[in-house]
């Protein structure tokens, strides 16, 4: 009876020995997030600050772009020939005999974590042979996640986004079908004959 008690007694050390040593080399390959980009599944009306600093106080249209940086600038540059002129600004478009524009901004959000395993490799070398930080550049990760924001306005109306808006509805489709445009064509150049 003694040795099966023994017995017990050490593969239950032993099971918490592996379980010890499971959730250090867990806790040493993981990565802690400090700011997490947001998914947007089709898009999102919200106000511009509110969404990232440095975007106009207006509503704005948000949808993620997994294109290339500068590809919505090229379609919108192609789609109203625009000739590099006021691309990003006071894009004129027509709605019903009726004039709007828009501006867009291209928007990185990274998610960055913390990488514990390079942080504490760099600890541990420091205390025992009093090294500088051979992992300094990686303990932070950042992955970027771009954004299109689009704000509209009128000679008439300055947010035509916002709730009250009454062309809300009416610039909301337009932008619908802008982004379905965007994200569904390649050759831009398609887009002139189009129109």
């Amino acid at each position: 009876m003694a040795q099966f008690l023994i017995c017990i007694c050490k593969s239950t050390c032993k099971m918490k020995q592996h379980l010890l040593l499971a959730l250090a080399v867990m806790f040493l390959h993981s990565c802690i997030p400090l700011r997490i980009a947001p998914t947007i599944k089709d898009y999102k009306i919200t106000q511009g600050k509110k969404f990232k600093r440095g975007l106009p106080k207006k509503t704005v249209f948000v949808f993620e772009d997994p294109k290339d940086a500068d590809e919505f600038y090229h379609y919108v540059n192609t789609k109203y020939q625009l000739d590099d002129y006021y691309v990003d600004v006071q894009v004129p478009f027509t709605i019903n005999d009726q004039t709007f524009y828009f501006s867009f901004y291209e928007v990185e959000i990274p998610t960055k974590t913390i990488n514990l395993v390079p942080l504490a490799l760099d600890v541990a070398l420091s205390r025992a042979a009093d090294m500088d930080p051979m992992f300094e550049d990686v303990h932070a990760t950042r992955i970027g996640n771009w954004y299109i924001a689009i704000e509209i306005f009128s000679a008439t109306e300055e947010d035509c986004l916002s709730f009250d808006s009454v062309s809300r509805e009416l610039v909301l489709s337009y932008l619908r079908d802008l982004k379905k445009e965007y994200l569904a064509t390649d050759n831009y150049n398609e887009l002139v004959f189009k129109n």
